[in-house]
Parts: C-alpha cells; structure tokens; sequence
C-alpha cells in the first residue's frame, strides 16, 4: 500500500504565515502538521509515500527527505492547481495497481489506522459535523454501507462529513472516474473534486464502508490551529522537552520549546510551541506557537501565532505575524 498526501494548497487562510511556509510545515505541538500525519501512517505500517507538491514544493521535499531518510517517497508536481480530483490523477503512474490510502495535507485525525488498511472494503473516514454544507457529505445505508457522497450540498440528506482519510482498494477504478470527470469537465465548485470520483465509483458498483474518526483537527485557521496546538500538547504529555534550567522563568505546562532556545525572565506557558533557537526575555507567553530564530523582548502575548525569524519589542495582546517580520511597539 501506498499512502498519498496531497500538499500543493497555497493556504490562503493562514497568511501571512505560507507566504514562505507551506501549510503543511507549520509547526504544531513541537512538532508539523505533516510529521504528524507521515508518523502515524509509518506506525501503522506504510513505508511508501507520494507527495503532490506544487506551492514552496521544494521546501515539502527538501523537509520530508532530510526527516525521513529511510522512507521511500515520490514528489508529483501539481503545477496548476486544480482541485484533488486533479491532484489525485496526477499520481496514476507512480501509483499503478497498488492499494492507497489518501490524507489531505491539513487533515490530523486520530483512528486505528492499521484496522482501516487491513478491512478488505474501500473506506471513508466520517465525522458528525454541526454544519456539513462546507464539507463532503456521506449517506449511509443500516450498514454503514455509503450508498452516495457529495460535495457542499446546500441541503445536506447527512451530517456526517468527509474527514480527508480514503482507503482506496480499486485504484484503477478510481483513476478511470477522475479521468473521465476530467475528459468531461464534470467539476464541484469550480474544481476537479475527489468525492465526485467516489461517487462515480459507488455508481459503477464499488463498494464504500465508513468508519467515524475519534478526533479531527482543523489545521486551516490560525484560531483553530491554536487550539489545536493547545489539543496535541496536552496529547502528547509536553510539559516541556524536558524542561532546561531557564535564568528565572516559569514554565506552565503544556509547553513545548524547541533546541537552542535562550529564554529569561518569562513566564511560558500554558500551550505554548516554540521553535528552534528562539531568544525570549522579559515576556509572558500563552496560548500561542512561536516559530524558529525569532527574537521576543518585553512582550505580553496570548492567542498568537509568530513565525520565524521575527523580532518584536514592546507590549503587545494577540498577534499573527509572518516569517521575516520585524516589529517594535515600544
């Protein structure tokens, strides 16, 4: 089996941020959105990888090869970006008859993966949603067998939504739906949509089971990113890695503060992610990600999400401030 991680989006909703930072290497937790989701799919087994690169793709490649040396992985470029329908497609010929189990690059959900790829069914991963009009909606039969997906119906017939996890098991079939959708034109919302290839797939008889996610984060957003690095932190027992010596400063768990850190007279924590090599001094930090080599003195920040190599001076509440940012409130 081969796993797909489509990671070509530009991720307009966290700017300033992936303007030169793809979304996926946003950190997260202490660690990335896509380190999460390649180690869970390692653990469960999977060792091939087929990245769909197309936006800052070369910081993808260059992240993902220097990581994980050891595992055998395929750059696809996508340089027009399409939709995942298209996206998909354009792995036909490093895929070819293998099984595959598709993650959209900002999908984290917890599940029994290894359960998933041994059910000898195709499957969708499901999560009840308040509001499924902006998701993939799947109906399902008194077997849980889905007898029909669509994407962002204005009238949902189901409030159980498609979470970006797909265990594909008739591959060819899939890659003949998304070229005929393609050959066609047969679009969603202006764009070559994967669920209207699933369902062309249910129509010529495939069968899809469904299995319901535990958890899934939302990695779109910054406030939704924040809360989800608070989520994770808590998950993944960072009280600090470990926790140095810091000239007096208080740590607050959950915190996760990154190698090369030179942090003093702070107050850190709780559900804060710092990167690498940061300077903090005379500053109270929560509720927030910090990036690598920024630079904070006499700050009080909560809710914020600072990339790296940022410098700020002086007070400030609630930023959301880009890589490269310099910025003095003194």
């Amino acid at each position: 089996m081969k796993a797909i991680i489509p990671v070509a989006g530009a991720g307009t909703k966290l700017r300033p941020h992936t303007y030169t930072q793809p979304k996926a290497l946003i950190p997260l937790a202490g660690r990335t959105i896509l380190s999460i989701i390649i180690d869970q799919l390692v653990e469960a087994g999977i060792s091939e990888f087929v990245f769909v690169v197309g936006y800052l793709g070369e910081k993808i490649q260059h992240y993902v090869e220097k990581k994980y040396p050891k595992l055998t992985c395929h750059f696809v470029h996508q340089a027009s970006r399409e939709g995942t329908g298209h996206a998909m497609l354009l792995t036909r010929e490093v895929v070819g008859n293998d099984e595959i189990l598709i993650v959209l690059g900002d999908t984290i959900c917890e599940c029994d993966f290894k359960e998933v790829i041994a059910s000898p069914y195709s499957m969708l991963g499901l999560k009840k949603v308040d509001d499924p009009r902006n998701f993939g909606v799947a109906e399902l039969d008194d077997q849980a067998r889905i007898t029909r997906v669509v994407e962002k119906p204005q009238i949902p017939k189901s409030n159980l939504a498609l979470v970006g996890l797909y265990k594909i098991k008739e591959t060819q079939q899939l890659f003949d739906c998304l070229q005929n959708n393609i050959d066609n034109k047969i679009k969603s919302h202006d764009e070559f949509q994967l669920t209207d290839a699933l369902e062309c797939m249910i129509e010529h008889g495939v069968q899809f089971n469904g299995f319901k996610v535990s958890n899934w984060f939302d990695c779109g957003r910054k406030d939704t990113l924040l809360e989800t690095n608070a989520i994770l932190l808590k998950k993944y027992k960072l009280a600090s890695n470990p926790v140095l010596p810091y000239e007096n400063t208080i740590i607050i768990p959950p915190v996760s503060i990154g190698e090369g850190c030179n942090i003093k007279n702070a107050i850190i924590g709780p559900n804060v992610a710092i990167g690498d090599n940061t300077v903090i001094n005379y500053s109270i930090v929560k509720d927030s990600i910090i990036g690598s080599f920024s630079n904070l003195y006499e700050v009080v920040l909560k809710s914020s999400l600072i990339g790296s190599d940022a410098n700020i001076r002086g007070l400030s509440q609630s930023l959301n401030i880009g890589d490269n940012t310099e910025i003095d409130l003194g």
